[in-house]
């Protein structure tokens, strides 16, 4: 079998100088493979996955915690757990007409009933009843009340009162204010007079200026 030599081919490139350069002994074998290379290489490089992030530091490499599903009510770190307090008693009751009336107890010691009706006027709901709960204190507080046309009017032996006066008023204390009601009462009833009497009219007119 005869072996085939390399095609050898002239290849003519033109020079800065206008001059033509004539290259000899180029191997087309040697050049079919560089590029065979080259185009298997840019085909890779190409094909590769681009990534627009770059490799987390030794720093940053703490595993990622996972999404939180269930969310509480924020507390503070240093708060004491929640204690879970059971419901002892709920007991509702809503009627057509309006009335109704619910009853409420927990095991925490809170107590909270009322009952109430559209009796008011215009159908206005009158509203009665009764809650008591352990202050932080110890303090043992009930309230009763009343809700009316008058207002929420609440009674407990909690609720504040207004202070006694002090000391006893002295008795010429009192007579001067009786002494400046007499006053003012005569001094009405002397206006009043006044303003009953009226002057009869003139028959006599001047002479115009």
């Amino acid at each position: 079998m005869t072996e085939c030599a390399p095609k050898r081919v002239k290849v003519k490139v033109m020079g800065g100088n206008g001059r033509r350069l004539t290259i000899d002994k180029v191997n087309m074998d040697d050049v079919t493979a560089l590029l065979l290379i080259l185009a298997c290489v840019a085909a890779v490089a190409v094909a590769a996955p681009q990534y627009s992030y770059g490799v987390p530091s030794a720093e940053s490499s703490e595993e990622v915690a996972a999404p939180q599903t269930s969310y509480g009510a924020p507390r503070d770190a240093s708060s004491e757990e929640v204690e879970f307090v059971p419901i002892l008693k709920d007991d509702r009751v809503h009627e057509e007409d309006g009335t109704y009336n619910f009853d409420f107890e927990a095991a925490n010691g809170i107590r909270f009933s009322q009952a109430g009706s559209p009796d008011g006027d215009d159908d206005a709901v009158v509203k009665a009843g009764e809650y008591s709960y352990t202050a932080p204190d110890g303090t043992e507080v009930h309230v009763k009340f009343v809700a009316d046309e008058n207002g929420f009017q609440p009674q407990s032996d909690v609720l504040p009162v207004a202070p006694a006066f002090p000391h006893p008023i002295p008795q010429f204390v009192l007579d001067q204010i009786a002494f400046a009601a007499e006053e003012d009462a005569a001094a009405a009833r002397a206006a009043e007079e006044d303003s009953d009497e009226v002057a009869a009219p003139s028959t006599f007119y001047g002479r115009p200026n």
